[in-house]
């Protein structure tokens, strides 16, 4: 299949201004409608004149692949709305991505552990923010490289940029360890890097429902709209960026779903809203049962795969809340992020006149949670007939597990109800000296205990002496 052009919208976000713009350059083209990628940004469906491409010089048309472009993807759709950290806020999301000016090679995230429409770790550069504010740990995974490492401290905000740009730059020396990129970027550029003080922990969220008119607070609500066949027609969405302008709403945000989110519209526009959506016939409550699907752009088969699967679901009462399905194939090069995939093999070569039907896999993440990213494979080599019992059968594991506590948390309980670690803490800026971890950004490897520090030691964010540092015992 021939790579559909495509247009970068860093982590995701754009104003009206610019989605109307993009939709009559579509026009201009030849389009009628546009669709979504799973990296948040924006597809062109068809084949389009590329001898007119100067006539829109606001948009910069790119073939991830053959262009080595790649998008920025964020949670930023999700900040006010769904579950986040503190510090995280709708404006510092635009802060940081804006931040990113140059080309991407590389696939880069920016995304809250506490939110679930986003996948943390679907790019070759992971940036998830600690509970320190302004500091985010990065998890990484080069090309070629077979599992994701996370980097020993955590990244400062507004050193994201040039850290990822760092870390580009060091590609051609082919870096196979976590120990490796940290020396090379650390020779490279002068960072504000902060001592990772206790591990990544991401609390577990069945997948939101995010379609319709949601209420925000008491005077503002949220629009979520997916369209099944993923292509958005042009005069609705030009329509909808109108409406935008007249009630000063300035962003919209794609999400990973192959639909789009509307924050912060008047409690006072509503009917307004309500009367565009019926103008053009919009349903806004699709079941769950087809909402939470990623599959392959342009791909009439794995559409036409995922049709029959839904089918089966909605004729069975089947509920897949909070799950989600993925449909890739044996030569994807994409890192899977849904609940469940649906793989599918590589035929052998064919004989005579014998007609070879196609066979799957079933794989699913641990804990039914991607962000584990540990896939447990459940059937081989299957007949599409039998995918719908046993997807079935998956999401009936799925409820029977769903609140139990998880295998990690009870093999915690039963060593004990509470673990106590002992570690030293700044008292100049509350900084945590943690003999696990070490410090990374002073060449102190792990397990090095706080006594055999140098009397030299200082504190890595502050420069406070080691005589700042107090002996404390966490309690987790």
């Amino acid at each position: 299949m021939e790579e559909r052009y495509r247009l970068r919208i860093n982590g995701g976000v754009l104003s009206p201004g610019e989605l109307k713009y993009i939709c009559e350059a579509a026009e201009g083209l030849g389009l009628d409608a546009i669709s979504f990628g799973s990296r948040q940004d924006i597809i062109f469906p068809e084949e389009i004149d590329e001898s007119k491409f100067d006539q829109f010089d606001k948009v910069q048309f790119v073939k991830p692949k053959r262009d080595r472009v790649e998008n920025i993807t964020s949670s930023y759709v999700s900040a006010d709305i769904l579950p986040s950290t503190s510090w995280l806020t709708s404006d510092r999301y635009l802060y940081i991505i804006e931040q990113f000016k140059h080309k991407l090679s590389l696939r880069v995230n920016v995304t809250d552990p506490k939110q679930r429409l986003v996948p943390l770790f679907t790019g070759n550069i992971n940036f998830i923010a600690s509970e320190h504010e302004d500091y985010w740990y990065l998890y990484i995974r080069l090309p070629g490289w077979k599992k994701t490492q996370m980097y020993p401290a955590l990244i400062y905000s507004w050193d994201m940029d040039k850290i990822e740009l760092a870390i580009e730059d060091i590609l051609q020396e082919e870096p196979e360890t976590i120990e490796t990129v940290f020396e090379l970027v650390s020779d490279s550029v002068d960072t504000n890097n902060r001592t990772v003080d206790k591990p990544l922990e991401v609390p577990f969220y069945p997948f939101p429902y995010y379609e319709g008119m949601n209420r925000i607070g008491t005077d503002r609500y949220w629009l979520g709209l997916y369209w099944r066949n993923n292509r958005y027609d042009l005069d609705f969405l030009k329509a909808m960026c109108d409406l935008c302008f007249e009630n000063k709403l300035g962003k919209i945000s794609i999400t990973p779903w192959k639909s789009f989110i509307v924050k912060g519209i008047p409690l006072k526009a509503k009917l307004q809203w309500e009367k565009l959506l019926g103008k053009f016939g919009i349903n806004v409550r699709h079941s769950m049962l087809e909402m939470n699907w990623h599959i392959p752009v342009n791909d009439p088969d794995a559409l036409n795969l995922k049709k029959y699967l839904v089918t089966n679901f909605d004729q069975n009462d089947i509920s897949t809340y909070g799950l989600t399905f993925g449909i890739t194939s044996y030569k994807s090069d994409t890192y899977n992020f849904t609940s469940i995939v649906i793989e599918k093999n590589k035929q052998p070569e064919a004989i005579g006149d014998f007609k070879i039907r196609d066979t799957y896999n079933l794989l699913y993440a641990k804990d039914f949670d991607p962000n584990t990213r540990k896939y447990i494979m459940h059937v081989q080599d299957v007949d599409k007939v039998e995918l719908p019992g046993l997807l079935m059968e998956l999401s009936q594991l799925y409820f029977e597990q769903l609140g139990t506590e998880r295998e990690e948390e009870k093999a915690a309980e039963v060593v004990s109800d509470k673990i106590e670690e002992e570690v030293y803490q700044c008292q100049d800026c509350l900084t945590i000296y943690n003999e696990v971890y070490g410090d990374i950004t002073q060449q102190i490897p792990p397990k090095t205990s706080f006594e055999n520090l140098s009397d030299t030691y200082e504190c890595s964010l502050c420069e406070a002496p080691k005589s700042s540092f107090r002996k404390k015992i966490l309690v987790k």
